[in-house]
């Protein structure tokens, strides 16, 4: 034999607590100052150039994050950046992929 399970009957939708209304705030406590948009600083002492000639794909992924902190990530893409020992660990790290245009 089959049993119906017994259904409750439909009860009627409870209504809707009422919204309490919020008093809005002053502007300038709600949002803080926007940050400044950051400046381009002009580099000063030597600096190089830097071209990306070759792809990140199929690398591990440092090495692409290495390209992105060389401020890289497309092909034909370039930067100048200060000369430093950071850097130029950075250079040496993706040399097969970037090349140098300018030294100065």
């Amino acid at each position: 034999m089959v049993e119906h399970k017994e259904t409750k009957p439909a009860t009627a939708k409870k209504p809707a607590a009422a919204k309490k209304p919020v008093a809005p705030k002053p502007h300038a406590e709600t949002k803080a100052a926007a940050p400044a948009k950051p400046v381009a600083k002009k580099i000063s002492g030597k600096t190089v150039t830097l071209r990306q000639i070759r792809s990140a794909n199929r690398k591990p992924e440092t090495i692409a994050a290495t390209l992105r902190g060389l401020g890289l990530g497309k092909i034909s893409r370039e930067r100048t950046l200060q000369d430093t020992p950071a850097v130029r660990g950075m250079i040496r790290k993706v040399q097969n992929l970037i090349e140098v245009v300018n030294e100065t």
